[in-house]
């Protein structure tokens, strides 16, 4: 049996493909290598599971109907799926919102879809975000929260791939669970987020741009704990049948369950790099909310999910990463 994992070049697809096959499974990973930031990147990520026992690739658009759907027929047979694939960033949702829809809902689509299709399917486990707790003042954000403020179109998006999972389960008795990831930092991270641009502005001599003046606070979870919660998650799907009217699908936080001021995470990332930043203090942006933190009880009591990873530790150890990466 093989684990399907889309967005293996991804930041926490290819930690959770390195993750099962450390562990004996066979997977099957896809990713369209898109340019949303630099492929080269990417294939330095998908370098790491080639060659792998038990691993392969296909280059795939998640919302190509077809060669999704085509996956079907992949032996040895498909059982579990990580969904991972997506068209992240909330700031990006404003600039590209078309590529938002075409991967965080039909991509999503195109999964659901396939995973109906599949005989057998044992578990569905797909990305979902914090973003979509959107304007909820209520801290920490529980999974029993409303989550139908969405403040920009990527979080609109991911809550729709949660009613759609909803529906699927409901429908079709799929075994579906969402993770709403929280600020994921680490090694091998994407470059749009804030410790890889703090990190090379502050190397650069250039300065940082610090929103809401400094005034945020994340709930920064290393990817070692995010990875960990995955692959928990995973092996523990909804179980099917109970109460009547039950629904086999669940959503859970995944987050460090300890929200970072903003000048502590630069801070950190100043301290591991033994250099000051130049800061220039910007009102918030448009999509962004002035704090994140997740209750992770559910996740922690059913999932067994339990972080260990604060920033004095995961920010040296991205930086010591960056460093390598680029060579420094």
């Amino acid at each position: 049996m093989t684990v399907l994992v889309t967005g293996v070049a991804g930041f926490i697809g290819s930690h959770v493909a390195l993750s099962l096959l450390d562990r004996g499974e066979a997977v099957l990973g896809i990713d369209d290598l898109n340019d949303y930031y630099d492929p080269a990147l990417k294939r330095a990520r998908l370098a790491r599971l080639e060659g792998r026992r038990g691993f392969s690739f296909r280059r795939i658009d998640i919302a190509d109907r077809q060669a999704v759907q085509a996956l079907a027929g992949h032996m040895p047979r498909i059982d579990r799926i990580v969904h991972l694939a997506a068209q992240a960033g909330v700031r990006y949702s404003i600039e590209a919102p078309h590529s938002y829809t075409r991967a965080n809902v039909e991509g999503h689509l195109c999964l659901l879809e396939l995973a109906r299709h599949l005989p057998g399917l044992r578990h569905m486990v797909y990305a979902s975000s914090s973003s979509v707790y959107g304007a909820n003042q209520d801290l920490p954000f529980s999974e029993a929260d409303r989550v139908d403020t969405p403040l920009s179109l990527y979080a609109a998006t991911k809550r729709a791939g949660e009613l759609m999972a909803y529906t699927y389960a409901h429908l079709y008795g799929l075994p579906l669970t969402g993770l709403r990831f929280f600020t994921v930092y680490g090694p091998w991270g994407r470059p749009d987020m804030s410790a890889w641009i703090f990190t090379r502005a502050i190397l650069s001599g250039q300065p940082i741009r610090v929103f809401n003046q400094g005034r945020m606070q994340r709930d920064f979870t290393y990817i070692d704990d995010i990875t960990n919660g995955v692959v928990a998650a995973l092996d523990a799907p909804p179980a099917a049948g109970g109460a009547p009217g039950a629904v086999s699908h669940r959503v859970f936080n995944l987050g460090n369950n300890a929200p970072v001021a903003l000048g502590d995470f630069i801070r950190a990332i100043e301290a591991a790099l033994g250099r000051d930043a130049v800061k220039i203090l910007e009102p918030m942006q448009p999509g962004d909310v002035p704090a994140t933190y997740a209750d992770i009880a559910p996740a922690h009591d059913l999932l067994g999910f339990s972080p260990t990873t604060p920033i004095a530790t995961g920010i040296p150890r991205f930086v010591d990463w960056y460093r390598d990466y680029h060579g420094l």
